[in-house]
């Protein structure tokens, strides 16, 4: 299985004085993908009050280790719920919002194919595309 999730983010993956970090996509391309301050706050957080040593930044809570896809996807499902968000969430739709998010705010397409990873901008329109049908897409 390609290397490509964000479960296989490690911590010496991040550069805090930048805000971001470097994770591995399609074909073992690397990329750099940036955070906002509320979450370097949160991560921080999180990542401070851990006792293991463990190199992921996702670990399961019990005996920690790196977190599966499948449990990943449960978390997410949880938050959704007590946030009272009335429809089923999964990990790719928290991408298409943060696509969806930009180019609300008129960011222009090749900057949002760069941050996504996309090789060709046809794979990025049609994150426009979704978004202009749907008025606005965020979860």
């Amino acid at each position: 299985m390609p290397n490509r999730k964000i479960v296989s983010l490690d911590r010496g993956r991040i550069n805090w004085s930048n805000r971001s970090a470097i994770i591995r996509g399609k074909v073992d391309k690397e990329r750099e993908v940036y955070f906002n301050i509320l979450c370097e706050i949160w991560l921080k957080r999180y990542l401070d009050n851990r006792e293991d040593k463990d190199t992921a930044i996702f670990v399961t809570e019990r005996d920690p280790n790196r977190m599966s896809i499948a449990q990943m996807r449960y978390i997410i499902k949880r938050i959704s719920n007590r946030a009272s968000i009335n429809k089923d969430i999964h990990p790719h739709q928290l991408r298409h919002s943060y696509a969806t998010h930009f180019l609300n705010n008129g960011a222009p397409l090749d900057v949002i194919q760069s941050l996504l990873g996309h090789e060709k901008s046809e794979t990025t329109r049609i994150y426009a595309q979704l978004s202009e049908a749907s008025g606005s897409n965020y979860i």
